[in-house]
């Protein structure tokens, strides 16, 4: 009632066609518990539904920390919840997971689901951190963790929500922060990075090919969305493209920049080499003898970082066994879920 009188009945946004596209329309994926059929129909598709997270390699990461009743474990990057809830059966009785995750936009809505579904404390203590921040931890875990966790990869419902502004597919902020509060937006960052700076990021971050060319578009650029960030790089791909290539692998070229783009301004701003160097420098002194560590990275720059550090320790005692190669998600995987085609699983056991 407002003033006396009934307030209006607002009608809910229905489906336009049998897929809609944007994010705010897909409301049976945004309510799984109400819609758990029309969940299952976009997973059948090989598709994510709209606000969550599909774990990759589940299976694969509990062969390799192998959960026991009673462990202590890190689950270094909570996201979605998806492998914390599956590892968490396996450490009860008597055990307990620390999980940590740098959002705070999704956080609470991972501690309320899990709550829900019954894991709290005492087996389950969830933090607003940075996983670089892991050693603050350590008390949680007994002093030490029986094995570490650490999804690399930024979660599906980051992407797909235009609101967080991490995709050129949709119009949104050009933000790119994991933590909303903290350190600035990408927008902030091309406006005070210098082309020669802009020019190394798009090369270490993303290894993109037109770095020097996209670096003297872009810098300086006051942008605000994420399309018009899309545009700009469209607009200067499109005069280095010879008159005689395709259309359709102009296309293909301009969508590999595009999301090599994305990716370097938002490892930048989150500084996220930066965070795993030092994840990475505080693992053995974080892990019991014996502990086992597994890492998921999506792209080069992570699973360089990640395959030198555990060679380096196996080579000076720290580690006791690494993998020799990284683990692929399965075909089968990769056919349900297309976002695990480039994940690649790396693990190490503590000496």
């Amino acid at each position: 009632m407002t003033d006396g009188l009934p307030v209006p009945h607002k009608r809910r946004v229905r489906y336009s066609g049998t897929h809609p596209r944007a994010f705010g329309d897909k409301y049976k994926e945004l309510d799984p518990q109400a819609h758990a059929g029309e969940v299952d129909k976009v997973m059948q598709r090989g598709q994510t539904p709209a606000g969550m997270h599909r774990p990759i390699c589940v299976d694969e990461i509990l062969t390799i920390l192998n959960p026991q009743p009673g462990e202590s474990g890190l689950d270094a990057t909570l996201g979605y919840g998806g492998h914390s809830l599956a590892l968490l059966p396996r450490l009860l009785p008597g055990g307990h997971l620390v999980a940590l995750d740098v959002d705070s936009v999704e956080l609470p809505r991972t501690r309320e689901r899990l709550q829900a579904l019954g894991f709290g404390p005492p087996a389950l203590t969830i933090h607003h951190s940075n996983f670089a921040d892991l050693a603050n931890f350590l008390p949680e875990g007994g002093g030490r963790f029986d094995f570490v966790l650490a999804d690399l990869g930024v979660s599906s419902m980051q992407i797909d929500n235009p609101a967080r502004g991490f995709s050129f597919k949709t119009d949104g902020p050009l933000d790119l922060r994991l933590d909303p509060g903290q350190g600035q937006p990408a927008s902030a960052l091309l406006q005070t990075v210098t082309r020669r700076e802009l020019g190394a990021l798009l090369t270490e971050n993303a290894d993109e090919p037109h770095a020097v060319l996209l670096a003297a578009a872009l810098q300086g650029q006051y942008l605000e969305t994420t399309l018009q960030l899309a545009d700009l790089v469209r607009a200067a791909l499109a005069s280095a493209f010879k008159r005689s290539m395709p259309e359709a692998e102009k296309l293909s070229e301009t969508k590999k920049s595009l999301h090599r783009t994305f990716q370097a301004l938002r490892i930048a701003v989150n500084n996220e080499f930066g965070v795993l160097d030092t994840l990475l420098r505080q693992l053995p002194g974080c892990l019991k003898p014996g502990g086992r560590v597994a890492i998921l990275s999506f792209h080069s720059g992570e699973d360089r970082r990640v395959k030198k550090s555990f060679q380096t320790g196996e080579r000076d005692g720290t580690y006791a066994q690494v993998a020799p190669e990284f683990i692929r998600a399965s075909f089968e995987e990769q056919r349900a879920n297309s976002r695990a085609s480039s994940a690649k699983l790396r693990w190490a056991v503590r000496t």
